[in-house]
C-alpha cells in the first residue's frame, strides 16, 4: 500500500468515522480506554449474540490515528465471530510491533504499517484494540457466570 492510499484511508476514516454514536443500550457492552499521554479518550460499545458481533460504536475525543484505527477495526468486526476478533486484534498487534502477520485479514488496517517509525503513536494505532479486548475479557466473564 502506497503512503497516499494510507493517508487517503486515516483521513477519510478521521473526517468520517464509521459507527461513531454510541446508542447506549443494555444489550451492548461496553468499555472505555485512555492514552495518558495525550487527549485520547474513547468508548467503545459492542452488541454480541451467539458469539457473533452484531454491531459496534464508539465516541470519544481522539486524535487522528485514534480515531480512524477505531473506525476501521469496527468496520472490519461486525458481522464476525469473537474468535475471528480475536485473531484479527492478534494480527493487527502483530503489525504495529513489527511482527508476522496476515495482511490479506487486516486490508485497510495496513494504513499502521509504518506506525512503529513513530514509536509515540503505538498507543494511539492500539486504543481500539485495548477497548476491544476489554469487552471480550468482559464477555468472557459473563459467560462464567452462567
Amino acid at each position: 500500500m502506497d503512503s497516499e492510499l494510507k493517508r487517503e484511508i486515516i483521513v477519510e476514516n478521521y473526517q468520517n468515522p464509521y459507527h461513531k454514536g454510541l446508542k447506549g443500550k443494555n444489550e451492548y457492552f461496553k468499555a472505555n480506554t485512555n492514552n495518558e499521554s495525550c487527549i485520547d479518550n474513547i468508548d467503545i460499545e459492542l452488541k454480541v449474540e451467539n458469539n457473533i458481533i452484531k454491531d459496534a460504536n464508539f465516541d470519544g475525543e481522539a486524535c487522528a490515528i485514534s480515531t480512524s484505527a477505531t473506525s476501521i477495526f469496527l468496520k472490519k468486526i461486525v458481522g464476525k465471530s469473537l474468535n475471528e476478533v480475536k485473531t484479527l486484534i492478534s494480527n493487527y498487534e502483530n503489525l504495529i510491533n513489527e511482527q508476522d502477520y496476515d495482511e490479506n485479514l487486516l486490508g485497510e488496517l495496513m494504513a499502521y504499517d509504518t506506525i512503529y517509525l513513530q514509536p509515540n503513536r503505538k498507543t494511539c494505532a492500539l486504543l481500539p484494540v485495548n477497548t476491544i479486548k476489554k469487552i471480550l475479557k468482559q464477555i468472557e466473564e459473563e459467560k462464567s457466570w452462567k
